[in-house]
């Protein structure tokens, strides 16, 4: 027996019914079928690929040891708080853009008082997908943010953005009409005593003014901005695992990498975080 989705095919834009034992294959009725993989993720990017390179296994393992440390628990608490004060309804529609381990994504849905949760994690990696597919109620699947997301129109009620590529016009696209974006960013603060150090990617000057005025000309209106700074003391292995987490990860000799944190042994890092909120008019 089938069950109706909001998911789309990535082939044809039709939309997608769950079938098989517990819903492990995803199918429309042009005969465009995706299996889950043994992990519990789909792949729409079979035979597609994609000009970006995904994060490793290594790279999701070390965000993942991170943030079961809990450095950035007080991020995750401010984003279910967001979400909790914005929608109030009995039933919460969620796409998390670019979710990596769906960290934030689990809180916002352990936060969240709704009866139902329909849930999708969207992310290249498959090594994150795995993680993302664990969470209740959530479909993950590997796919581009870059491209169409694979959803309906006007199904989401939160669109969640964090340190991942923004498609504005999507976002758009399926948020419901009084919908929230919500955009988490590094201010150009974050982590500045180690950056260099560690070889990690500086943080560009006015991202926040450049960033409003793309999700502006997208129709989506800025709903303000808010900054979330405090100390974090890391050992020497919280150092390496922040490094090689981030994008500068593809490109870090890990034994390198490791010299250089066991150098440092702890260090107090500055964590700064500017979450913007974008909200789609009723």
């Amino acid at each position: 027996m089938s069950e109706a989705t909001s998911i789309t095919c990535p082939v044809c834009e039709a939309q997608l019914e769950r079938a098989g034992t517990a819903g492990r294959s995803l199918q429309c009725p042009e005969g465009h079928r995706f299996d889950a993989a043994k992990q519990g993720y789909f792949n729409f990017l079979t035979g597609k690929g994609t000009n970006f390179l995904e994060d490793t296994a290594a790279m999701v393992m070390a965000r993942e040891a991170f943030q079961q440390r809990g450095h950035y628990a007080a991020l995750a608490g401010l984003l279910a708080d967001l979400a909790g004060e914005h929608h109030h309804g009995a039933r919460l529609d969620i796409l998390d853009a670019g979710a990596g381990t769906g960290y934030y994504l689990g809180e916002i849905l352990r936060g969240h008082p709704s009866e139902q949760q329909d849930a999708i994690a969207v992310d290249i990696s498959r090594y994150a997908m795995r993680r993302a597919a664990k969470l209740p109620a959530t479909t993950a699947i590997v796919w581009d943010v870059w491209r169409r997301l694979p959803t309906a129109d006007a199904s989401r009620d939160i669109v969640l953005n964090c340190f991942a590529p923004h498609n504005p016009s999507e976002f758009r696209r399926i948020l419901r009409p009084g919908g929230l974006c919500i955009v988490v960013t590094g201010a150009p603060d974050h982590l500045e005593q180690v950056r260099t150090e560690l070889g990690m990617l500086n943080i560009a000057q006015g991202k926040q003014e450049s960033l409003v005025e793309k999700f502006a000309a997208a129709g989506l209106v800025h709903q303000g901005s808010q900054n979330l700074n405090y100390s974090m003391a890391l050992d020497s292995e919280d150092l390496f695992n922040l490094a090689f987490m981030g994008p500068a990860g593809h490109h870090l000799d890990p034994e390198v990498l490791r010299r250089a944190t066991d150098s440092l042994q702890q260090r107090d890092v500055n964590a700064s975080f500017d979450v913007h909120l974008f909200a789609l008019q009723p």
